[in-house]
């Protein structure tokens, strides 16, 4: 297995179905694309003509919320199929999942539901996320999830979960920023120190969202801008692994293009300080 950027670097942007024609008509500034894979692989979806004609214009990179990697369940090889399809018909630069479950027995609850850190459930996604990259043929990015409860049985800490998962099945992560804070917020863990124990090494995109802030709860909607305590944390994680890939992650609630272009372009000047600030 090989892992190709594909030119993917700066900060881009998700890709959504009522931005498409616009973005293929105006071609605006934007450094790459990322779509999420499961708009695409139903029927009635995301046309996926409309798809080639972006991914003449753009790198694209697929975000996948369904392949429960975290469950006890098999993995769903209908799913796996039609992802790698989709992967390979249009050259995506990598592919990318949670560290998470969304299904039990068959049954999904269409939602990314945190796992306990065990080693019984590090062995489990372990194995499965070894199944997965083998039937893809390419190394998966893997994203820290938001969590709004912590297991009394778990035995490891989120860092030395992650660490051990990536040391067990060479495969890359994808940081979520705001997943991080949302968790700080709302479970008391330390999201700077978490990214200072993970493997930076392995991490080749970061994710930056809005949240919403509902009664004395943080909930991680993807329907806002960049909140400031956000920025921050993305300021220090990209002193620390300066020009990682990041994308504006935004799936409700849509505003104009040119607000996540905005967004995009703040990111872009985080980044492009880091790079001076390393290379002085």
């Amino acid at each position: 297995m090989s892992f190709s950027q594909l030119n993917v670097e700066g900060a881009g942007i998700s890709l959504r179905t009522p931005h498409i024609q616009q973005i293929i008509v105006q071609q605006p500034n934007i450094a790459w694309l990322e779509i999420l894979a499961d708009n695409f692989l139903v029927g009635g979806g995301v046309n996926k003509t409309l798809l080639h004609k972006v991914r003449e214009l753009y790198p694209i990179t697929m975000h996948c919320v369904s392949m429960s990697l975290g469950s006890v369940d098999p993995l769903d090889l209908h799913y796996l199929k039609q992802v790698k399809a989709l992967a390979d018909d249009f050259e995506m630069s990598w592919v990318s999942d949670h560290i998470c479950f969304t299904s039990v027995k068959g049954n999904h609850a269409h939602d990314l539901l945190p796992l306990p850190y065990t080693e019984e459930a590090l062995d489990n996604i372990v194995s499965k996320v070894i199944q997965a990259q083998d039937y893809l043929k390419r190394p998966l990015l893997l994203e820290n999830a938001t969590s709004y409860i912590q297991y009394n049985h778990s035995t490891l800490s989120e860092s030395e979960f992650i660490n051990e998962l990536v040391t067990r099945t060479n495969c890359h992560l994808l940081f979520d920023v705001n997943n991080a804070f949302i968790n700080q917020e709302n479970l008391g863990n330390n999201a700077l120190e978490l990214i200072k124990n993970l493997p930076l090494n392995a991490i080749k995109e970061i994710h930056l969202a809005g949240f919403e802030q509902r009664e004395n709860i943080l909930v991680d909607t993807h329907n806002n801008k960049v909140s400031k305590p956000v920025w921050d944390l993305f300021t220090q994680l990209q002193h620390l692994i300066p020009n990682t890939p990041t994308q504006i992650e935004w799936d409700s609630a849509l505003p104009d293009l040119s607000v996540l272009i905005n967004e995009a372009t703040k990111a872009q000047s985080i980044i492009n300080h880091s790079i001076t600030k390393h290379s002085v």
